[in-house]
């Protein structure tokens, strides 16, 4: 694209010359142009966010910076706990939202309550991984309400602070989403902060913040976590629909989950994450090795197919120019019986 400014125009000898327009992408600009990121160019990953998140202070040498990276696909939730190193991201620990059908939720696995149950039983594997499930059990009742905690000058998003170990401390990522409020992001980050994560937020972006009178309902945040805003839906489509509730809420139907046992189901998930967070042991599989990938064919044996395959295409071509000879000539001969016919008609 040309973008030029127009100085103006003057008639000389009758005629108008043409404007002045000035060159903005020239050679100079394109001889200096730097290419972005790959990723940033397919639009996967803001590096501005990015930067701030994993440069480290340099006074702590190679710890590494920990971030609870949340990503939601279009069936799942996948909560991560992610390190940078200068060969690229380690991943300390994970939890699929997949994993909740262990643990007694088998349908709605990428809904605000899913999210949370996957924090959840992110923040309690790593911190059984590390040691610390014990000594930080977090908020083990659901309640909605912002926990943290000062010692030094320093606050930490936990209930209570261990005098030998500190808490694991987490920065939220949350890629390239809208950090709006009630956003499901900030639902799988508080399921982290109340399994025992120290993960700096506040309760701006909960559902329950009220922007006008600057005050938060903590218990429309703990309803969230339960379910209860599926609950009431399920309930208004029940009365309202009946039909399309049939259908909306097919695999619920399937596996006998009614509204009023949501929130009590859910409870029993949190609690079973919080008995065994551990991650399913891997399945064995048994694979056929009786099957050897053929070898490559030397030169002769490609040109003995080649010369094979040309020999059967003439055959095919030789066969149908045959038959159509075969075809004019009993057009022709009908032809001329017909003109015979016809002759000896009018002589007739």
């Amino acid at each position: 694209q040309v973008q030029g400014l127009i100085v103006g125009a003057r008639a000389l000898d009758g005629e108008v010359a043409m404007p002045f327009v000035r060159e903005v992408k020239n050679k100079t600009y394109f001889s200096r142009y730097q290419v972005k990121f790959r990723r940033r160019r397919e639009g996967k990953t803001d590096y501005r966010q990015r930067t701030r998140l994993v440069n480290q202070d340099k006074n702590k040498y190679a710890a590494p910076k920990y971030r609870l990276v949340v990503r939601f696909t279009n069936r799942y939730v996948v909560v991560q706990i992610i390190y940078a190193e200068l060969d690229g991201d380690k991943v300390l620990c994970q939890a699929h939202s997949a994993e909740l059908k262990r643990y007694g939720m088998p349908t709605g696995l990428k809904n605000y309550a899913a999210a949370y149950a996957t924090g959840l039983l992110c923040a309690r594997r790593c911190l059984q991984k590390l040691g610390l499930d014990e000594v930080y059990a977090g908020n083990e009742e659901v309640t909605g309400e912002v926990v943290s905690t000062e010692m030094k000058g320093r606050q930490y998003f936990v209930e209570e602070l261990d005098d030998d170990k500190r808490p694991f401390r987490a920065l939220l990522d949350v890629g390239v989403r809208t950090c709006s409020a009630g956003n499901r992001v900030f639902g799988a980050m508080k399921g982290a902060a109340d399994g025992g994560i120290d993960v700096p937020h506040n309760h701006k972006r909960f559902p329950g913040w009220d922007p006008d009178t600057k005050t938060f309902d903590a218990e429309s945040l703990k309803e969230r976590c339960l379910g209860t805003h599926v609950k009431e839906y399920m309930e208004l489509l029940q009365e309202d629909d009946p039909e399309y509730y049939q259908i909306h809420f097919k695999s619920y139907i399937e596996a006998g989950i009614e509204p009023d046992e949501l929130e009590e189901q859910y409870e029993k998930v949190h609690a079973a994450i919080r008995e065994d967070p551990s991650p399913a042991e891997k399945e064995e599989h048994d694979y056929d090795k009786s099957y050897k990938k053929p070898g490559k064919m030397t030169y002769e044996q490609k040109r003995a197919n080649m010369l094979a395959k040309k020999a059967e295409l003439r055959a095919e071509d030789e066969e149908e120019d045959e038959d159509e000879d075969e075809d004019e000539e009993e057009e022709e001969e009908g032809e001329e019986e017909a003109a015979d016919e016809g002759g000896a008609d009018a002589s007739y």
